[in-house]
């Protein structure tokens, strides 16, 4: 399937997209859902979770702005997702910001199989065990060997890995997909990363069976979305808005 046939199917089909967010970015991430032709749901009591992840046609997780019942809905819904074979993406927003935001990322992966995870560099070496520096939930490393690091935390987590930055890196551990285009204005946009998670599982939605392609299509397409953005913005704020706007266009 190819990116266009992929666009074609999300927007026939309209994939209820099952999103765990972050508060910060709840809103651009169902919005940007909207615009590529899906259908989000921004469930997170822990108490629907099995039921609402039935309904879905993915699962997108973010570590954003956590608290025990959010880690407790995201365990529950990646599970129940495992359970019916529908695709899990994970974002581990800020995972080496706190020792307790760590251990449970990692018992959420302990107990859920991935699809797809969507990190920055300072985010994949955290969950590698080595260290970086980080800002907040923002990643400062400068990446020495990016390509071996996202290789490296697909083959210890078993899933498809974006690792994200000015050129995003697609991997399922042995092979690797560099996407490069964009634009320097996505710097300035809060949750353009937690976004790209929820394009992930847009596309992962349409095609369950292929998720290093459907990565690759999710990376490519938002980059060409910025790159559309781009002459449009007179600043963070219009970016933002022909950023969503860019989504519902590009075909």
């Amino acid at each position: 399937m190819t990116r266009s046939e992929a666009l074609q199917t999300i927007r026939a089909r309209k994939p209820l997209l099952h999103c765990i967010s972050n508060l910060v970015t709840a809103n651009d991430c169902a919005n940007l859902a909207l615009a590529v032709g899906a259908s989000p749901i921004m469930a997170q009591a822990p108490q629907e979770m099995d039921d609402i992840a039935a309904l879905a046609s993915a699962v997108v997780l973010n570590t954003g702005t956590p608290d025990d019942a959010k880690f407790t809905a995201a365990r529950l819904a990646g599970a129940a997702a495992n359970r019916r074979g529908i695709p899990v993406i994970l974002d581990p927003v800020g995972v080496g910001a706190s020792p307790w935001r760590l251990e449970n990322i990692r018992r959420l992966l302990q107990e859920v199989h991935l699809t797809i995870l969507r990190a920055n560099y300072g985010e994949a070496v955290a969950l590698l065990g080595l260290s970086a520096a980080e800002h907040g939930v923002d990643s400062l490393a400068i990446p020495t060997d990016a390509a071996a690091c996202a290789k490296a935390l697909a083959q210890k987590v078993d899933t498809v890995v974006v690792l994200s930055g000015a050129e995003d890196l697609v991997t399922d551990g042995t092979t690797l997909h560099s996407v490069s285009g964009g634009s320097d204005f996505m710097r300035s946009v809060t949750g353009a990363g937690c976004m790209l998670s929820v394009l992930c599982g847009a596309f992962a939605a349409v095609q369950p069976q292929q998720p290093l392609n459907a990565a690759v299509h999710a990376a490519a397409f938002w980059k060409a979305c910025a790159e559309k953005a781009e002459p449009l913005a007179h600043g963070p704020a219009s970016f933002r808005v022909a950023l969503l706007d860019a989504a519902a266009q590009i075909l």
